[in-house]
């Protein structure tokens, strides 16, 4: 399976962390941590997205490190790729950000 990162354009869209940044667990029954190519542990953030009409959908962001966020903080989601993934007839996205930001600390970035 190849899979394209495609670039998200947040300008438009307002980001709030719903769910606080955990360690994102790949076998439950071992406990076994998701880490990067550097060993560096992989977080899983649940977000709701609203876009310019109001339509709002609950994504779940991979990060590299702990975010400096917690529940309820508007976010801004610098370098934001969403990948299509096909897996035995079923599909979606998933997305993965280089940064997950309080939007108030990121105004400059």
């Amino acid at each position: 399976m190849r899979t394209i990162p495609i670039p998200v354009d947040t300008g438009k869209l307002t980001i709030t962390c719903v769910k606080a940044p955990r360690p994102r667990v790949l076998n439950r029954d071992t406990g076994e941590i998701k880490t990067d190519k550097n060993g560096n542990t992989v977080y899983e953030v649940t977000v709701s997205v609203e876009d310019e009409f109001g339509r709002i959908e609950l994504v779940k962001i991979g990060i590299t490190g702990e975010p400096p966020i917690t529940a309820g903080d508007p976010v801004n989601a610098v370098g934001l790729v969403g990948y299509v993934w096909e897996m035995s007839g079923r599909w979606g996205i998933s997305y993965r950000a280089s940064a997950l930001l309080p939007a108030r600390e990121a105004a400059g970035v």
